[in-house]
């Protein structure tokens, strides 16, 4: 079984965050530590520790977490002028939670995806 995050405890309310969005599927939740004017993090209520760990049995999960962040987006006022969403595998990828996740971010011009 993997292990447990703090994103777990976040999803069961044991540690407070600024949840936006929760359903039976998934949790959203502001960034502490905001990359734009809007940052939200949606995550499965299951624990998937990364990209890799997918199953075919998640695609519902998965597909709930765009549909979330259309939502939110909409919510958030950021629709219409965009917004990015990122998900990171791994160390390469700069995944610092083993708990999947999508970072919702926008607000303001974000510029080009890499610096490279």
């Amino acid at each position: 079984m993997p292990q447990e995050t703090i994103f777990s405890k976040i999803i069961r309310k044991e540690i407070p965050a600024d949840i936006v969005y929760q359903d039976e599927l998934v949790t959203a939740f502001r960034d502490i530590a905001p990359q734009a004017k809007t940052h939200i993090l949606i995550i499965p209520n299951k624990l998937i520790p990364t990209v890799n760990d997918v199953t075919a049995e998640d695609e519902q999960i998965l597909g709930r977490l765009f549909t979330v962040a259309a939502k939110i987006a909409q919510q958030e006022g950021i629709a219409e002028d965009g917004y990015r969403l990122i998900v990171n595998c791994n160390k390469h990828g700069g995944q610092e939670v083993f708990h999947l996740h999508m970072h919702l971010v926008g607000g303001e011009p974000l510029g080009r995806m890499l610096a490279k």
